[in-house]
């Protein structure tokens, strides 16, 4: 079985590693363009095509895959199946219509819920109890081809998007594997959407940010968990913006006005539009992040108003 698989970021990586390591015949690894990064700006090649180089793979980096040149080189490796996970681009009927055995792609979410760009900060910021990973069939509509196989994980109450995102991950991998082997026997199962159940992850934007303290202390702790590790939930304190990378609600009713700080055993707790919200883990501008001990030693915060 040729394969051509096609992914760019870190999330991909795992999946690409996992047919490697079983020996698939991986004929050319598609992935974004580098892109520059950094302070100095310097172009900076994807951790796929890092991972493709070292095996000494073919790597194509299409701004498109829209024009005749492109089609034609795709079609040149002749491959069975093209796998997608997380590649950044959109595959036109052209291309879907190429691989005998189609292609498949490595989405992380239990679908139909969660289609689209952050299905893991959505679920984890909707308090959703479970979410995993889906292999289905491409379809030119947005992540809503037949399901092949479903990888499921309970989501722990200390995980956050950073975690998820690694474990997720991984099970994607697991998966994919499964679902390659099922292929090798003849044509799979596929399950198809019930399109009354969708829900849509719509991509992370720096304006989320921003915590609203008027809001639940456990809708607040979903959302730093949900942000970490970006675009990290922060609020401002004395004019500074503070970054909150851990925090956890507690269940206990305040008469303070939302966004005032109480210090207690060296504890920082905000009081929110239901219960606290208690800050484990926090940064300042141009440091460090520190854990809120640390961070008191140095600041008296004991009814500062954060907003």
């Amino acid at each position: 079985m040729k394969i051509v698989f096609a992914g760019t970021p870190e999330f991909a990586v795992p999946s690409l590693q996992a047919l490697l390591t079983a020996n698939y015949d991986v004929c050319a690894v598609y992935t974004q363009p580098d892109r520059p990064a950094g302070r100095g700006r310097h172009p900076q090649m994807s951790p796929v095509k890092e991972l493709a180089l070292k095996y000494d793979l073919p790597v194509i980096q299409p701004l498109t895959l829209k024009t005749e040149e492109d089609l034609e080189v795709l079609k040149a490796f002749n491959a069975d199946l093209i796998v997608v996970v997380a590649y950044g681009m959109i595959l036109t009927e052209a291309v879907l219509a190429l691989p005998p055995l189609g292609c498949i792609n490595v989405h992380g979410s239990l679908l139909p819920r969660w289609r689209g760009a952050a299905p893991i900060q959505r679920a984890l910021m909707a308090g959703d109890l479970e979410t995993g990973v889906t292999i289905m069939q491409i379809v030119r509509k947005l992540d809503a081809g037949a399901m092949i196989h479903k990888e499921n994980y309970v989501i722990k109450p200390q995980d956050t998007a950073s975690d998820l995102h690694d474990k997720l991950a991984a099970l994607g991998a697991v998966g994919l594997i499964k679902v390659l082997k099922d292929l090798e026997h003849g044509p799979v199962i596929a399950e198809e959407q019930n399109e009354v159940l969708v829900t849509y992850a719509e991509k992370l934007t720096k304006n989320e940010a921003a915590l609203e303290w008027t809001q639940s202390a456990q809708n607040l702790a979903l959302k730093v968990r949900g942000l970490n590790a970006w675009p990290v939930a922060q609020t401002l304190y004395q004019d500074q913006v503070l970054r909150i990378w851990q925090a956890e609600p507690l269940a206990e009713e305040t008469n303070l006005a939302p966004g005032t700080v109480r210090v207690s055993n060296k504890m920082l707790d905000v009081a929110t539009g239901e219960g606290f919200l208690r800050l484990h883990e926090v940064q300042l501008p141009g440091g460090k992040r520190m854990a809120t001990q640390a961070f008191l030693n140095a600041h008296d915060a004991h009814g500062v108003q954060l907003g």
